[in-house]
């Protein structure tokens, strides 16, 4: 299993852009997704990252899951400043939502809303997880300060199914459980 490497996300999201603009393929995606009211993860995330937030939801999509982003569902809101309707939204949106993934980048630790909406979630039904996004290929993820005390997510394939991969989340290297597992209430486990 694996984290998300930074290149394989930006891999992705250059995958559905060669021949159109990426506002273009979001266009497309907010027109499929706008009659969405319940999803799968709430993406957590700096806005500057919007390439790799891209890739992060195509390859979560790709995996079967309904994918909540704000400025891709609810384009309205406003993102530059903390105001009262765009919590109300954000609340509303993560009540739909079974679970949170807080996308860990260089951009994410100078975000207003992420440290919000990681502790309302976890707040709401403890189903909040790091998805740490990193330079290279790793298979561990530490966390820094508060983050460390949550579970992080990786991708990789199942024992007997080495051609699907299928979403983790861990709280350590030997300790996972799967992620539809884990939705349903099942703590990970030592392996």
């Amino acid at each position: 299993m694996a984290l998300f490497s930074e290149s394989k996300i930006r891999a992705r999201a250059d995958r559905s852009t060669t021949t159109r603009t990426t506002d273009s393929v979001l266009n497309e995606k907010f027109q499929v997704t706008s009659q969405v009211t319940q999803f799968d993860i709430f993406l957590s995330h700096s806005f500057s990252d919007k390439k790799l937030i891209l890739g992060i939801w195509l390859s979560l999509e790709d995996l079967g899951y309904k994918v909540y982003v704000d400025w891709i569902n609810d384009r309205e809101l406003s993102r530059s400043s903390v105001t009262k309707e765009t919590a109300r939204v954000l609340r509303a949106r993560m009540l739909s939502c079974k679970s949170l993934f807080y996308a860990t980048t260089t951009s994410s630790s100078s975000s207003k809303w992420m440290p919000w909406e990681l502790g309302f979630k976890d707040g709401h039904n403890r189903k909040a997880a790091i998805l740490p996004v990193t330079g290279g290929y790793g298979e561990a993820y530490a966390g820094q300060e508060y983050l460390g005390i949550y579970p992080y997510v990786t991708e990789g394939a199942t024992q007997g199914q080495p051609n699907i991969n299928r979403l983790w989340i861990h709280t350590s290297a030997s300790c996972y459980v799967l992620f539809d597992s884990w939705l349903t209430g099942t703590d990970p486990y030592e392996r």
